[in-house]
């Protein structure tokens, strides 16, 4: 009940009425386990042997997905996790394709080769990382760390451990050393890799707009709807990729037929950067005329009004305008605090905490919101042509990203979800 539940099947609930749930126990088995285990740790619910002879297709979506992600969790989940489940996938004897699903990292449509970092930094080693790991949990629990410490430490450790080898954040560090070893430990598994960019609301399918959670942009969105933010970071001119998650989930099921049973090891980006590119200075306009119109609705049943955000162009534009408008105040009232024997410290203390998650999203997203480039697409549109050549549905199949009118998705489809399923 947990997936089933979800606003995501009522149209199916619908159209299938009494009959909904004998559907899907005939099509659904949901089987216990956790990738970043060996054997995926799966419950005896039924046999791996049993699995190891029907299985024919697996896809790989699982990930921990945060940019700060705990490291010990992100290289369990999202590295050694890709490992076991490619151990997991030359087991079954009938199994025609692997698909896993990656993260828009690299600009052209290439693989992470093994122990090659971004920056050219020499010396990374997936081993070594896990025992970066171990050393530090070590040392934190010898030093009877906090829960509170202790996860502090592994996001910060990520992080650095990124940056040194020339990725941004722990997210796609992880993810960049799982396809590492998918790449390296192939052998001749049939593999398609997707990567699709940033992945929001769906566009049509099962219907237009639904979404689960803040992701990346969304949650500045949320904040702004909210009347909790009003400035924006990012490039003006910069092309935002993004794309709607059925037209994702399309592309994979075009990937899994057309390669099936066929020895082939290819990557895919699904994105729209070449093919349909927003450009970030549309955002704040469409969030504005949307939240005006349609206001979100406080906890006090009052509306919140919005104004139009201010667009920074650069990380010294931000880091001025934190100080004018957040932190010179804030001296001020930690002075005032300071004369009264500390009356705001409760206050004082709320605010820092809050400046600093600003500030701390800030050089997360960076890379993100300033990257000037967009992501090469050429095996996918090559797919999206056998596709239409090879009588597939495209109708029900269609995964080009040219379909998509911006201004349209996101007045009428992306924002209503966000207020609907997010912000409710």
């Amino acid at each position: 009940m947990q997936i089933i539940g979800k606003d995501l099947f009522r149209l199916l609930k619908k159209n299938l009425g009494p009959k909904f749930n004998s559907f899907l126990s005939e099509k659904l088995a949901a089987i216990p386990g956790d990738i970043s285990q060996e054997n995926l740790n799966l419950k005896n619910f039924i046999s791996k042997e049993e699995i190891y002879n029907q299985l024919d297709v697996i896809i790989n979506v699982a990930g921990a997905t945060k940019f700060d992600e705990r490291y010990d969790v992100a290289l369990g989940t999202n590295t050694l996790g890709v490992k076991h489940i490619l151990d997991f996938a030359k087991r079954c004897i009938k199994l025609k394709v692997l698909v896993h699903l990656s993260t828009g990292g690299l600009i052209v449509e290439n693989p992470h080769n093994l122990g090659v970092s971004l920056n050219g930094v020499l010396g990374l080693d997936i081993d070594m990382e896990r025992k970066v790991i171990e050393d530090s949990l070590n040392q934190l629990q010898e030093k009877e760390a906090t829960k509170e410490e202790i996860k502090v430490a592994m996001k910060d450790l990520g992080i650095k451990r990124a940056n040194k080898y020339g990725w941004p954040n722990t997210y796609v560090f992880t993810k960049a050393m799982g396809e590492m070893l998918l790449w390296h430990m192939k052998g001749d598994m049939p593999l398609s890799i997707i990567r699709p960019t940033m992945i929001t609301s769906t566009y049509k399918e099962p219907f237009p707009g639904w979404i689960e959670g803040a992701r990346t942009i969304d949650g500045i969105t949320v904040a702004y709807g909210k009347g909790k933010l009003r400035f924006f970071l990012a490039s003006p001119e910069g092309v935002i990729d993004m794309i709607p998650a059925d037209l994702v989930v399309n592309a994979m099921i075009v990937v899994l037929v057309a390669h099936a049973n066929q020895p082939k090891h290819i990557i895919y980006h699904v994105g729209s950067s070449i093919s349909n590119p927003i450009k970030y200075r549309s955002l704040p306009d469409y969030g504005y005329r949307y939240f005006k119109a349609k206001p979100w609705i406080d906890l006090h049943g009052k509306p919140v009004k919005v104004c139009k955000g201010i667009m920074l162009d650069s990380m010294v534009s931000f880091r001025r305008f934190m100080f004018l408008r957040y932190q010179l105040p804030l001296k001020v009232v930690e002075l005032v605090n300071a004369v009264l024997c500390q009356y705001f410290r409760g206050l004082c203390d709320d605010l820092n905490k809050k400046i600093h998650l600003v500030m701390r999203l800030a050089e997360l997203y960076k890379p993100y919101v300033f990257l000037d480039a967009v992501f090469d697409n050429m095996n996918t549109m090559k797919l999206l042509s056998a596709a239409r050549e090879g009588d597939v549905e495209m109708d029900l199949f269609n995964f080009d990203p040219k379909i998509i009118d911006w201004e349209d998705y996101f007045l009428n489809v992306h924002l209503p979800g966000i207020a609907k399923y997010v912000m409710k």
